[in-house]
């Protein structure tokens, strides 16, 4: 099982590297560093489909793996490609630039880095695809099952949120506003928690194959990232400069990250 995993390891790590190569050279014409975020979604969706036509165990579960992971993938890559299409880079790279250019860095080379990065991350993702799909086990098992409908339930959750904040960014009178209805007022960020809730279910997918606890990694890592590097807190930052007050009192009364009820407004701390 080690070696034929290392190989197509192997082989996920060449596809993403040389598909974010290609976005890096793409993104100079573009002048907008912001395509890393559709083709990072992209790369879980051929990670997946190049697992489950590779892998050597009972194809129904490759097959499952194959839809997961394509529908996941491609639904995010739309809906990012479509949020940045027709507008500026996004405030969380033109920070990052003008924060590398001050510093002396080779900006260029910086955002060569940094896709590249996002292609390992993806591989990294896909460890519980992996697992699964050497899995010869004929049939599913009740992790799986569980897995499927947490993933049904998250990928629900996504789109429904991301649904609403278009919405509420579609409506020229929000121009400026902070987004708090629906999913929207009990957390910050639902977005983010369901995407978290993905991985989640790919953990307890992955249960099911031997070797499966070891995709523990993957919603740990994930959650790390959007908790305390490229999530939440640069989404904030960027946040803060262009609302400020008031979406610093959307930060006193509203969750951060899991849904719950919202909270009284104690007012500036003083």
């Amino acid at each position: 099982m080690l070696p034929e995993a290392l190989h197509l390891a192997l082989l996920a790590t060449a596809l993403t590297l040389t598909m974010m190569t290609v976005l890096w050279v793409w993104h100079f014409r573009l002048k907008d560093a912001g395509v890393v975020d559709p083709g990072w979604a992209a790369g879980i969706g051929l990670v997946s489909i190049l697992y489950a036509s590779l892998g050597s165990g009972w194809q129904p579960r490759r097959a499952a793996v194959a839809a997961m992971g394509l529908i996941w993938s491609v639904r995010l890559a739309v809906h990012l490609a479509r949020r940045m299409r027709g507008k500026p880079e996004e405030g969380r790279y033109r920070a990052l630039r003008a924060e590398w250019a001050r510093a002396g860095a080779n900006v260029p080379r910086r955002f060569l880095f940094f896709f590249l990065l996002q292609g390992l991350l993806d591989v990294f993702l896909g460890l519980p695809m992996l697992l699964a799909v050497l899995n010869p086990e004929p049939r599913f098992s009740d992790w799986e099952a569980a897995g499927a409908g947490i993933w049904l339930f998250s990928l629900a959750g996504e789109s429904v949120a991301d649904a609403q904040l278009d919405a509420f960014k579609s409506d020229p009178a929000n121009r400026g506003k902070t987004c708090d209805a629906g999913l929207w007022r009990y957390s910050r960020h639902p977005n983010y928690f369901f995407e978290w809730l993905v991985w989640m279910a790919w953990l307890v997918f992955a249960l099911g194959s031997p070797w499966g606890v070891a995709a523990v990694l993957c919603p740990s890592l994930m959650l790390f990232f959007l908790l305390r590097v490229t999530g939440i807190p640069a989404t904030e930052e960027q946040a803060l400069r262009s609302r400020g007050e008031e979406y610093r009192r959307y930060q006193r009364t509203t969750s951060a990250f899991v849904p719950w009820f919202r909270k009284p407004d104690p007012g500036p701390a003083r």
